[in-house]
């Protein structure tokens, strides 16, 4: 009342009151507005940069893939010829087309083998060199090892892919260089994967600055513990060599965003400790924008001195060598029209608001009836709100309940898809490995050897198969509700070790197939909530039928929860819960304190009183 006066009051003042009274209030005005501006410019720009970091995360996690699949050919390029004592160039070349590198490899050049050569039997290997046929009928008569003088060993290129047994490569003594003979002694004494530092440049019909990563390969059966064990089963190395254009290329056409400027740098030596950060020591690898040589520049731009863009440096493990992925790209070209307006839509509509509100209690001062007039619109208006948000409430409800239906079919389809074509075809695979594995028993017990590790793998996977099948919608539930809660009760008392009882009235109780996946679910997130946080030992369920509703309980000893722990941040398990039975029009009751454990009762009606 007294606020009210005081504004009738000023509503009576002279006109230069009235005039100052509407200045405060633009003033005001223009204040919040301009407030409210910045900060939606600012929500603009975090939102921005929260897609520029997740696209420049995918894009290195693209790149460590790459990286990995680099890794994982290399290896088995070095279990192929551990597998063999005398791999022909043929066997070696048709290995190398199966692997299809230009579609699945884009990125690698190349692949040899350096073979390791004692001087003593230096003249017994090029003999044999000359006489493989594999591939050329005349052999090689022009074979030897072309290394810059006479040494205790030799480390010759043997198999190169594609071939090229012209090229003056072919037989070289890469160890003739003294960094490369440590290189390749440092591979032989750890049995590491290495990876090369600086780019080199690859001769050919299209020289390009590569990068190569190199793995011994010992002798099958031999102990390798030791430095000397090792040396003494050393047959020499795998290399593969691959363009770091095309390798980052790859990965950036993947990348939603085109713009992106993308510069990889070698920072020497992985240590995992502290932040990427660009400095005058980095070797360029790569930079989208052409580049080929580092500059004052295009350092301080890796350092990320421009405000007007996004900017991050993102590390990568490259076998020991620490890469550092550099992301820039100009603010505006992540936003979208409706970024750059929405400020000014903001400050707009701020005025406006803020004008109206202000325009409203100066004119209560002048009239109560229509202040009174307006609480009523205001009141009409707000019951409008709250039935609209009743109404969006049950859409949502709904739409949750539709969600909750198609995210089951799908698990039930994926699952069917998934038994029906992966477990027939890991079947059939084991089927035909198993012939093999009895046909190499006794003539090859070396590959019998590898048969019997990939039947073992074929198994496994088998397994893993059936528990992806299980987790998604397990087969038992189309046995019924008695025989899937039986089922989970049974594997989670196997899986945890916390002995279960379970007590139902009825051994056969029928129920659609939405009300049976949901009282599953239900059962499924209470047992995961007692194993992760109850710390029990003992667990009831209950299931009992009555006439016209079907109830389930779950019961464990363990500490109980506190009352504030229910709707925890960030927990949804119980909230899920209730969600599920409110869609069926039951009921969810919750018991506990603390050290008494925590009991969880459903009670949904049947669907024949439901209807």
């Amino acid at each position: 009342m007294k606020q009210r006066s005081h504004l009738s009051h000023l509503a009576q003042l002279p006109f230069p009151s009235t005039v100052l009274v509407w200045c405060v209030g633009i003033f005001l005005t223009f204040s919040i507005s301009l407030t409210l501006f910045f900060t939606a410019r600012r929500t603009v720009e975090r939102d921005a940069s929260m897609r520029f970091e997740s696209v420049a995360i995918t894009t290195k996690h693209g790149i460590s893939t790459r990286v990995k699949s680099f890794n994982d050919l290399v290896r088995s390029v070095v279990a192929l010829f551990q597998a063999s004592d005398n791999l022909s160039r043929a066997q070696f070349h048709q290995f190398v087309m199966g692997l299809e590198l230009p579609r699945n490899f884009p990125a690698i050049e190349s692949l040899n083998f350096a073979q390791y050569v004692a001087d003593s039997d230096k003249s017994a290997f090029e003999a044999k060199v000359r006489q493989d046929r594999s591939m050329r009928s005349q052999g090689y008569p022009q074979f030897s090892v072309k290394s810059e003088g006479r040494h205790a060993h030799y480390f010759v290129l043997n198999y190169m892919e594609p071939q090229d047994y012209d090229n003056p490569k072919f037989g070289l003594d890469i160890g003739s260089r003294p960094q490369m003979a440590q290189s390749l002694e440092f591979t032989r004494d750890s049995g590491a994967l290495i990876a090369s530092g600086q780019p080199a440049l690859v001769d050919g019909p299209n020289p390009y600055k590569g990068l190569s990563l190199r793995l011994a390969v010992y002798r099958n059966g031999m102990p390798l513990t030791t430095v000397a064990e090792r040396q003494a089963a050393y047959l020499g190395s795998v290399c593969t060599g691959f363009q770091v254009p095309k390798l980052i290329q790859s990965a950036l056409d993947e990348m939603p965003v085109r713009d992106i400027h993308v510069m990889l740098f070698d920072g020497g030596k992985y240590t995992g400790d502290g932040p990427a950060v660009i400095t005058e020591h980095d070797t360029l690898l790569f930079d989208s924008a052409g580049a080929t040589a580092k500059t004052t520049a295009l350092i301080r731009h890796a350092q990320g001195s421009d405000s007007n863009s996004f900017n991050t440096t993102l590390p990568i493990d490259f076998n020991g060598r620490l890469w550092k992925a550099h992301f820039s790209i100009p603010k505006e070209a992540l936003y979208t029209p409706f970024d750059f307006y929405l400020p000014w839509i903001v400050f707009a509509a701020s005025m406006i608001g803020t004008l109206l509100i202000y325009s409203l209690f100066f004119t209560l001062s002048s009239s109560r009836r229509r202040a009174v007039t307006l609480a009523r619109t205001m009141t009409a208006e707000l019951r409008a709100s709250q039935v609209q948000l009743q109404e969006s409430h049950h859409k949502l409800r709904q739409l949750a309940a539709h969600t909750d239906q198609i995210r089951e079919d799908e698990r039930k389809r994926i699952a069917r898809e998934i038994h029906d074509d992966l477990g027939q075809n890991l079947l059939v695979l084991r089927i035909d490995v198993v012939m093999l594995a009895t046909r190499t028993q006794h003539n090859h017990p070396k590959l019998h050897l590898k048969v019997s590790d990939t039947l073992r793998q074929i198994d496994n996977t088998i397994r893993s198969v059936r528990q992806i099948i299980n987790d998604l919608r397990p087969n038992v539930l189309d046995l019924g509700l008695n025989a899937a809660v039986e089922w989970q009760i049974a594997q989670f008392e196997q899986r945890t070790g916390i002995k279960c009882t379970l007590i139902e009235n009825q051994s056969d109780i029928v129920l659609d197939d939405k009300s049976a996946t949901a009282f599953f679910r239900i059962l499924q997130e209470s047992l995961s909530n007692i194993s992760r946080h109850a710390n029990a030992s003992q667990v009831r369920v209950v299931l009992h039928r009555a006439n016209d509703s079907l109830s389930m309980t779950v019961a464990d000893n363990g500490m109980g929860m506190q009352s504030y722990s229910r709707y925890k941040t960030g927990s949804f398990g119980l909230i899920g819960i209730e969600e599920r039975i409110s869609l069926l029009g039951g009921t969810v009751h919750i018991e506990s304190s603390p050290g008494a454990g925590v009991t969880v009762s459903v009670t949904v009606p049947l669907p024949a009183r439901r209807a």
